[in-house]
């Protein structure tokens, strides 16, 4: 089962929170809505679209995400076939856009995974026609970010996706160093990485976006300024460092330091090696010029935000399209049955690939107000810019404070919140920033905690 605190946080790393709330708050939904009926009222004239691509060449061992190793037996290709399936029944259901001038509008398209680049040069191909043709979205014209792996980072790859139009390529490194890659059960090589990099560059796609992980097994301070400085030599627009995570169903699966169960002096230690690589990569980037956007993500200065960034996930009208994509209207959230093990995730695969039927959701969760409430504060104050207090009234026509007394007091008695902040504006500190992993599941709901708690992880 997944484990859900509800005591006041001891550690740094509860959960990593980018969106509320969790798929394992979802629940079949009978009936099963139309998604017509879903989208009638909504507005759409600035949506999202997300392709998701379940495919991996290797799962990595600390991964929980909806993924599978490979695609035998032309299964890339029939989970095409799905998809467009998908789409076309999609953008039946979202009608004419706000405006009637014949169909919604789309300020912003990603793929992710999985490995998106793990599909062919022509299966990126048809993946874009699918997002233009069947979607109406104008690739060339809106910000496209894309997910890739050094392995998958082909010259022919590459020019597909930037002929496409894409704007931002995120490449999956984690390490620099060769032994930490092994250490996480990531089969890879520095010269690889490195090659990969070049190729990006060559490419012409303007955002190179570095992810990198600390926390591996026998890591020091040394050798994560090893990948940071490796990382730096290629002056990526964008960096993000993640802290990692060790839970079950993965193939870092133990021992247990990232649950109630590990034992105090254990998960102590772990947290304070964590905390103190975090603190030394965000004094480096910053350092070397680069501006805090999140706990996770830096971004270089001078770099212009993408107009992405103004569609964060509190806002409703997410189109997600694929077997582990979510979708977001402004009362439900919904997708599709939801794994973590590999055998399940392949069952799940199978059964989207065989639906010939996407014109219902099948999977979760409605948004009353007061949880709407919750993740538009939870969404905003994990980002370092904070909430603008003045737009949540706007939108709710109540107060933070007021709706939130005792977890916005609990924040302030620890030291969490900004308290040089302008009128207006609802930050969390330097130290806030540092425990985000903390404060998003402080603002989980009861109704969602006892959801989670109950879900039986498979």
């Amino acid at each position: 089962m997944t484990q859900v605190s509800t005591a006041e946080p001891t550690s740094p790393y509860e959960s990593y929170v980018y969106a509320y709330p969790h798929k394992t708050a979802y629940r079949e939904l009978d009936p099963r809505p139309a998604l017509r009926d879903l989208w009638a009222a909504e507005p759409k004239d600035a949506l999202a679209l997300y392709f998701h691509i379940p495919f991996c060449e290797v799962r990595c061992g600390f991964c929980n995400l909806f993924t599978r190793i490979g695609a035998p037996d032309g299964l890339d290709t029939a989970y095409l076939d799905a998809l467009e399936r998908q789409a076309a029944a999609t953008r039946a259901a979202l009608g004419d856009g706000d405006d009637g001038d014949g169909g919604p509008r789309f300020a912003n398209a990603a793929f992710g995974g999985g490995t998106p680049t793990y599909l062919t040069a022509a299966g990126l191909d048809r993946l874009c026609d699918i997002a233009e043709r069947r979607m109406g979205a104008d690739l060339r014209a809106v910000p496209l970010s894309v997910e890739a792996s050094p392995a998958t980072a082909t010259a022919d790859r590459l020019a597909v996706l930037a002929d496409r139009g894409a704007t931002r390529l995120s490449l999956g490194v984690q390490t620099f160093v060769d032994a930490e890659a092994r250490a996480a059960v990531r089969p890879q090589r520095r010269a690889d990485v490195e090659a990969a990099l070049g190729r990006i560059r060559a490419a012409g796609i303007p955002v190179l976006n570095i992810d990198l992980i600390y926390g591996i097994d026998g890591q020091t301070e040394a050798t994560w300024q090893r990948s940071l400085d490796a990382a730096l030599a290629w002056r990526p627009e964008e960096l993000y460092l993640y802290p990692l995570y060790v839970r079950p169903g993965t193939g870092l699966g133990g021992p247990p330091r990232d649950t109630p169960d590990a034992a105090p002096d254990d998960r102590r230690a772990w947290d304070g090696q964590r905390l103190r690589l975090y603190r030394h990569g965000r004094d480096v980037l910053l350092a070397a010029g680069y501006e805090q956007v999140s706990m996770r993500m830096f971004r270089r200065a001078g770099i212009p935000p993408s107009p992405a960034d103004d569609h964060a996930c509190q806002t409703d009208g997410m189109v997600g399209l694929g077997c582990g994509a979510r979708s977001y209207t402004a009362r439900l959230h919904y997708s599709f049955d939801y794994a973590v093990g590999t055998r399940e995730i392949r069952a799940l695969i199978d059964a989207y690939v065989a639906t010939e039927d996407f014109t219902r959701a099948q999977y979760g969760r409605a948004i009353p107000p007061g949880d709407a409430r919750r993740r538009h504060l939870l969404q905003s104050l994990l980002q370092a810019a904070g909430l603008d207090t003045a737009g949540y009234r706007a939108r709710f026509g109540t107060d933070p404070a007021a709706d939130f007394p005792a977890e916005l007091a609990g924040f302030a008695a620890r030291g969490w919140l900004d308290d040089t902040a302008p009128p207006g504006r609802l930050r969390l500190s330097a130290t806030g920033l540092a425990h985000s992993d903390a404060v998003g599941p402080a603002l989980f709901s009861p109704a969602v905690r006892a959801d989670m708690a109950a879900y039986e992880l498979r």
